[in-house]
């Protein structure tokens, strides 16, 4: 049966959803925004800044469960301009190594509270925790 994952140390859910479910070795993450888990506010300022406060919400719902977001196997990556993505190739080469994790970009429309980007992944958790 999967079994939700909850951390105070990324967003809370603005929705009837989880921030993360495990299910035979794999955690499915909800898409993140660039929420401070601490105020519930969006990150102030450019691109890089809501990219980087994206990512460690990912990484703190990761570590929730017992895996670091490095072992992602996939990406969704939402982002409601595509000239950002040469920023968004920049973060991922300087959090992951190859391989890196399967991904896709897309253009939306709009994003929750105005955000410029949102990314969910599937990450595997190692079998020794």
């Amino acid at each position: 049966m999967p079994e939700p994952v909850h951390t105070d140390r990324a967003p809370q859910a603005i929705g009837a959803y989880s921030q993360a479910m495990v299910h035979e070795g794999l955690l499915y993450l909800s898409g993140q925004i660039p929420l401070d888990p601490a105020t519930g506010q969006m990150v102030e300022g450019a691109f890089p800044l809501q990219i980087r406060r994206v990512l460690e919400n990912l990484q703190a719902v990761c570590e929730a469960a017992g895996t670091a977001l490095q072992h992602a196997i996939r990406l969704q990556v939402y982002l409601t301009d595509l000239q950002n993505f040469a920023e968004v190739n920049q973060a991922m080469e300087a959090l992951f190594s190859p391989p890196y994790p399967a991904r896709a970009v897309v253009q939306v429309v709009a994003l929750p509270r105005g955000a410029l980007v949102e990314i969910d992944a599937i990450v595997a958790i190692p079998a020794d925790g």
